[in-house]
């Protein structure tokens, strides 16, 4: 007998990112210029500095998230050998009898373009396997936001799971943003809130490059 554990969303309907897709809430180019707040401008540009390679800065994360790596929903920024990293905001609360959490995750791949590997855990029998899949599966959609070729993806791994995911490249990287699928946002909102969060993102170059910033 075959278990795999699963990391798929379940109940999710392609529907409705195809609706998510066709509405209004998708944010088009030509949108008002951008610029990363100046509360969170130092701890990306550190980033890309550290890594050397541009990362995204969010201009807008879903209430009651912050951008910034000093407000109270930062989690954690973690860099691996290869350069790639992930950047954490994360707010969670108790209203009433429910538990309510909010969990953007930011990701960049410099100088690569596929999607990365990651553990999974299969039982077969006695046995448990940790093959080697993608961490980011199962496309439910594609899109256009803000000028950027999206994949959205509902089957993730590791900090992604449970998350809705969208992935761009740019640039010779690929770039993912994700949001925890759990009240008080659902699944629809989630989506609303990656389009606005795609929408809001601005473009933080290492300055030894040269500029700065820009969008």
């Amino acid at each position: 007998m075959l278990r795999r554990r699963s990391t798929r969303i379940v109940g999710v309907l392609a529907v409705a990112v195809l609706a998510a897709a066709c509405g209004s809430d998708a944010v088009q180019p030509g949108a008002a210029r951008r610029a990363c707040p100046a509360v969170a401008r130092t701890g990306w540009q550190e980033l890309a500095n550290r890594v050397d390679a541009p990362v995204y800065c969010p201009s807008w994360l879903p209430n009651p998230l912050s951008g910034s790596f000093a407000g109270s929903s930062y989690a954690g920024t973690f860099v691996e050998r290869d350069r790639n990293y992930l950047v954490s905001f994360i707010e969670s609360d108790v209203v009433g009898s429910s538990n309510t959490e909010v969990h953007v995750n930011l990701r960049g791949y410099p100088g690569r373009v596929t999607v990365p590997l990651c553990e999974d855990t299969v039982t077969i029998g006695t046995k448990v396997l940790r093959p080697r899949i993608r961490c980011f599966a199962d496309v439910y959609g594609h899109k256009r936001v803000a000028g950027k070729a999206i994949t959205i993806t509902t089957a993730n791994q590791g900090a992604d799971k449970w998350h809705v995911a969208y992935l761009w490249r740019h640039g010779g990287s690929l770039y993912v943003v994700s949001e925890h699928v759990t009240p008080p946002y659902t699944f629809r909102q989630v989506l609303r809130n990656l389009d606005r969060v795609v929408g809001s993102l601005v473009l933080v170059r290492p300055t030894q490059a040269g500029n700065a910033t820009g969008t």
